[in-house]
């Protein structure tokens, strides 16, 4: 795609006006996604995506247009220099219309069809309670490329295919859901619709959480989604830079256990936020967040390196060719400590064992979160015992990072798209097995 553009011309004309920086990122993405809802094929499209991007940065300011034809690059980059040079700020220019069309070269679409009917099949086939089942398969290609002012020019290719399993399982009037993702081999897809399907029918025969102060277990088959939402955004430069992170300012600081470390890394194999570079040709890296308690990085891209004088840690990203760059998480999650999770919960007189996390919202100011636990157990006299329905965690990212006593020698990761500022990214998030000593559960009981 790129090599057939002039593009040392392109930035010439984009720097023309005094900028300081100028950067063209070129995209063609694949995509196949299969939806199978209640024994049916509901969707099922394949296409192309592809287009440019040209950013423009002239001291804070960041102007940026994109477009799906290669010629428009010479228009934008006059409007965009001329733009920088007017003082006008975070400007979008949109020059033509989204390129979407079919592509005949993409086979995946006869298998994610097999794959489909049987994870669907295999979740109906767990029992007459199992009363709604839907089987979402997405693969897609992505290349991508770019040059910049600075002198760097990459290419990357990532293939990413993911599954999602939804069960609604109902008796005697009492409705559950189950829900359990897949990333990578496909194949997999009838053990992830099974697991979908006995989350929904244990939820059947769940009794209704307690509630109030009490030891909670999160075991690493949660995932990280806690880790991710309450301490990782916040570890975002750009959110600690404008005051919207309740981190701002804290680097070399405790805030955390010294049992605790946090790490993001987009070279680890085979996850979801796994890359070779990112968005702004940055290269993958592994960086530390905190160390043993103490905070020793935050998560940056080109921009918020420069305005904080730190090097970039490759966590630019951009949803596609339509979006500019903006400081992301790739695979966030605390690393092992040395215990053994049984262990962990036989610590435990009495508290909620979490198996499976589900959707939260937080603050990334103060740090206040609250998460449901899609799958939870009871603790009694240190053994996990009858499920429990409708349990919450309320706390505060950083109280509770500071009081966690207890890491895993185990680690489990989840998967997940993470959306910030109406862009979303491919992420993964891990955690070992964790007790908090005290926190609130939400409940019914």
């Amino acid at each position: 795609m790129i090599k057939k553009i002039p593009t040392e011309k392109i930035l010439k004309i984009a720097l023309s006006k005094g900028a300081d920086f100028a950067e063209i990122f070129a995209e063609h993405t694949t995509v196949t996604t299969i939806t199978d809802e209640n024994k049916r094929v509901e969707r099922a499209n394949k296409g192309v995506d592809a287009g440019f991007g040209l950013r423009v940065i002239s001291g804070n300011k960041t102007l940026y247009g994109f477009t799906n034809n290669a010629e428009e690059l010479f228009d934008i980059a006059i409007t965009l220099s001329s733009s920088a040079l007017t003082h006008v700020s975070s400007k979008n220019i949109c020059a033509s219309p989204l390129l979407s069309e079919v592509s005949n070269k993409n086979q995946t679409h006869s298998k994610l069809l097999k794959l489909a009917k049987n994870g669907s099949e295999k979740a109906w086939g767990m029992g007459p309670n199992i009363k709604q089942v839907q089987v979402a398969l997405r693969h897609s290609m992505r290349y991508f490329c770019v040059v910049n002012s600075n002198g760097s020019s990459v290419e990357d290719e990532k293939i990413d295919s993911v599954a999602v399993v939804l069960v609604v399982a109902e008796k005697d009037g009492a409705v559950q859901t189950g829900y359990e993702p897949l990333f990578g081999n496909l194949e997999s897809i009838e053990k992830t619709a099974e697991t979908a399907a006995q989350r929904a029918l244990t939820m059947l025969t769940a009794r209704k959480s307690p509630r109030g102060l009490m030891p909670v277990v999160i075991s690493s088959s949660a995932g990280g989604t806690m880790i991710h939402e309450a301490v990782g955004h916040g570890l975002e430069a750009d959110l600690a830079g404008q005051g919207m992170s309740v981190y701002k300012d804290k680097i070399g600081l405790q805030v955390a256990s010294t049992l605790i470390t946090v790490v993001d890394d987009s070279t680890v194999q085979e996850k979801r936020g796994s890359f070779h570079f990112d968005d702004e040709g940055s290269p993958a890296k592994r960086t530390v967040l905190v160390e043993n308690g103490i905070l020793k990085s935050y998560m940056h891209d080109l921009m918020s390196a420069k305005k904080m004088g730190a090097k970039p840690t490759g966590n630019g990203r951009r949803e596609s060719y339509r979006n500019r760059p903006i400081v992301r998480m790739t695979n966030t999650f605390v690393t092992p400590g040395k215990t053994d999770p049984s262990s962990i919960i036989s610590s435990v007189p009495n508290g909620i064992l979490v198996k499976k996390m589900g959707g939260g919202q937080v603050n990334t100011i103060n740090g206040d979160f609250v998460f449901d636990a899609q799958e939870a157990y009871l603790i009694e006299n240190g053994k996990a015992t009858q499920p429990v329905r409708g349990a919450t965690l309320v706390g505060n990212g950083p109280k509770i990072l500071m009081e966690i006593d207890m890491v895993g020698n185990d680690l489990g990761f989840g998967i997940g798209t993470c959306g910030k500022e109406g862009q979303g990214v491919p992420v993964g998030h891990g955690m070992p097995t964790i007790r908090i000593p005290s926190i609130t559960v939400g409940g019914t009981d």
